[in-house]
């Protein structure tokens, strides 16, 4: 399962009211550490099928969620588990690492 772009309108019927833990990661088009994880994410959603879902949401198109998490640099990832944050991480990182902060928070 491939990563799933989400907007303000949709993020709580997608993130919010999931059955499964959904990571979130906010994001814009011209940020280059984003663009570092993107590839991981995607990966991680293909290993994580049926346990997580992996969503995105660009800053610059959709700011109501991000404001409304108080997020002030991206990427940001946050985990949300039966509608609320579990877990959240700011900055780029490998591969293991997002792995194993999904890990601790599922």
């Amino acid at each position: 399962m491939a990563t799933v772009p989400v907007n303000d309108s949709e993020f709580d019927a997608e993130v919010r009211q999931a059955d499964t833990p959904v990571v979130v990661d906010f994001w814009a088009e011209w940020c280059g550490p984003c663009k570092q994880i993107g590839p991981a994410l995607e990966e991680l959603s293909d290993e994580y099928a049926g346990k997580i879902k992996v969503v995105k949401i660009n800053v610059d198109e959709n700011p109501e969620q991000a404001a409304a998490l108080g997020v002030r640099g991206i990427p940001a990832l946050f985990m949300f588990k039966d509608g609320e944050v579990i877990s959240n991480r700011m900055g780029a990182a490998p591969k293991a690492a997002l792995k194993s902060w999904i890990d601790e928070s599922i």
